[in-house]
């Protein structure tokens, strides 16, 4: 009975130490605490990010829109719609925008050994890398969730964990345009990181074109704040 209870806590004590970092989930939380892995920035300026791309019927929207703005971002690929689609990936990255890692495929590290997450890890790194001709300097996890596996193995692979400060919630399937704006001026202002989605395949369908129709009026936001909008490589978070 004893050797069942210390191994029942030790078992309990291991799960427990996997899963600390996901109070990092909390924005509130991680804004006030760990600033770095919100995404807090350059007082002047604001990072882009999209997730979950690329994907050949919703990015190419998303960089003919930037571009028409003048707007650079962060793109946090998965490996596999690199890998499916790279010539979509490598346009990303001949237009200008950064790439970044998102895990090969999207599941949370929650429930996953930390073998597999370091797997899933380095599999996406270098899958998006040979996709895009960019080797990644940041790390998203899928759902925003960290498990310290995940934390040390980004590090260990030369990756920058970040999250993000600032999010549209655009992936809902009843998210528009408006309601995505509106979400964002909950937190939008000088050094966030900003959250959105240049495809669906972790989300309602269709909720791409809340994100696409958001963008014109966060750049009007963003304008009128004296904030530039970019890449991470120009947010100027700290080491």
């Amino acid at each position: 009975m004893r050797a069942r209870t210390v191994m029942a806590a030790g078992t309990a004590a291991a799960l427990a130490a996997h899963a600390v970092p996901l109070v990092t989930t909390r924005a509130s939380l991680r804004r006030r605490y760990l600033p770095q892995l919100a995404g807090l920035g350059s007082p002047k300026h604001v990072a882009l990010t999209f997730d979950d791309g690329p994907d050949p019927g919703t990015t190419p929207h998303f960089l003919e829109a930037l571009d028409r703005l003048g707007m650079r971002a962060t793109f946090f690929m998965l490996g596999v719609n690199a890998e499916v689609h790279r010539s979509i990936a490598a346009e990303v990255a001949a237009a200008g925008h950064e790439v970044a890692a998102h895990g090969y495929h999207h599941r949370s590290q929650l429930f996953t050994p930390p073998g597999r997450v370091r797997d899933d890890i380095l599999r996406g790194i270098h899958t998006v890398a040979e996709a895009t001709g960019q080797m990644p300097r940041w790390y998203r996890p899928p759902f925003g969730t960290l498990s310290n596996a995940g934390l040390l193995a980004a590090q260990r692979f030369g990756l920058r964990t970040v999250l993000w400060s600032a999010w549209g919630k655009d992936w809902s399937e009843k998210a528009t345009p408006d309601t995505v704006l509106a979400e964002l001026d909950k937190d939008l202002g000088p050094g966030v990181t900003v959250l959105l989605h240049d495809s669906d395949c972790a989300s309602a369908p269709g909720s791409w074109k809340s994100a696409l129709g958001a963008l014109d009026g966060l750049a009007a936001r963003l304008s009128a704040m004296g904030l530039t909008a970019g890449p991470l490589a120009d947010h100027g978070i700290a080491a």
